[in-house]
C-alpha cells in the first residue's frame, strides 16, 4: 500500500489526516524498519506491508469509535500497534502503551522521543499485574491479536471503567468467541458490536469485537496467568 492509497482508504473510514500525523507515520515507518534490521519487532518487512498491515490495520478500531478521546489502554502493544497510530491520529486521546518484552519497551522509548508524542505513556508489565493495580482506570482497552479471546478478557477487565469498552482485534473468530461465553458472563462483558470485514488488497479476515462493561469485577480477578490459561472461568 502506498501513501496515496493509505490516504484514500483512510478517509473512506472517515479520517482526514493531517500533514503533520501523516509525517510521523512516516517517521515512524522509516524507523521501525531500521531498527528491526538488529531487533525483531515485525515480520513485515517493506513500508508498504507497515502501511496496510500495521497503521490502517490499526485505525480500523474506528469501525467500533469513531472519534476517540478519553484514555485508552494497548495490552501487549509490541511495536505499538494499535497504540502509537492512534496517539498519533487522535491527539486528545492519553494512550499507555503496556508489554512485557523489554527490548519491546525499549524501542517504543526511543520511538515516542522520536515522534515528539506527549500522549503516550509506556509500562512495562504484565497485564494480570498492571489491570490488577489500575482498576476502574480506562475508557478503552485493547489488544491485537495478542493471545486467546477468553484470556484477553480477563486480564483486560479489571482496569476498564463500567460502561466502557473493551476493542478486541481479530483474525477468524469462531471457535474463541464461543468458548469465551462463560468466561464474558462471569467478567460482567456485554458484546454490543461485533464487524467483520477483508483487509484491502490482501483479502484477509478481520473482526472487530465491542463489549461494555457493566458492572464491577471482582477483586479475584485477573487470576495468575498460569490458571487462567488451564482453568477457565466457568
Amino acid at each position: 500500500m502506498n501513501n496515496n492509497t493509505f490516504i484514500k482508504l483512510t478517509k473512506q473510514l472517515n479520517l482526514n489526516l493531517t500533514d503533520e500525523m501523516l509525517e510521523k507515520l512516516n517517521i515512524y515507518a522509516d524507523y521501525l524498519l531500521e531498527y528491526n534490521q538488529h531487533t525483531n519487532l515485525t515480520a513485515i518487512k517493506t513500508k508498504e506491508e507497515i502501511y496496510l498491515k500495521h497503521f490502517y490495520d490499526s485505525l480500523t478500531l474506528t469501525k467500533l469509535v469513531p472519534n476517540f478521546a478519553g484514555n485508552l489502554l494497548d495490552i501487549g502493544t509490541g511495536a505499538g500497534f494499535p497504540g502509537v497510530v492512534l496517539a498519533i491520529c487522535f491527539p486528545k486521546l492519553q494512550v499507555t502503551l503496556l508489554d512485557s518484552n523489554n527490548k519491546k519497551i525499549t524501542f517504543l522509548k526511543k520511538l515516542i522521543a522520536k515522534l515528539n508524542l506527549n500522549n503516550i505513556k509506556i509500562v512495562y508489565a504484565r497485564a494480570e499485574e498492571y489491570t490488577k493495580n489500575n482498576k476502574n482506570t480506562f475508557d478503552y482497552i485493547t489488544s491485537r491479536a495478542v493471545c486467546e479471546l477468553r484470556v484477553l478478557e480477563e486480564i483486560s477487565v479489571s482496569a476498564l471503567k463500567i460502561n466502557k469498552s473493551l476493542l478486541v482485534m481479530k483474525g477468524h473468530l469462531e471457535e474463541e468467541y464461543e468458548k469465551s461465553l462463560t468466561t464474558q458472563k462471569a467478567l460482567h462483558l456485554q458484546l454490543i458490536k461485533k464487524i467483520e470485514f477483508e483487509l484491502p488488497i490482501i483479502n484477509h479476515q478481520r473482526t472487530l469485537l465491542e463489549y461494555k462493561k457493566t458492572a464491577t469485577t471482582s477483586d479475584k480477578y485477573p487470576r495468575a496467568y498460569d490458571k487462567i490459561k488451564k482453568y477457565p472461568l466457568k
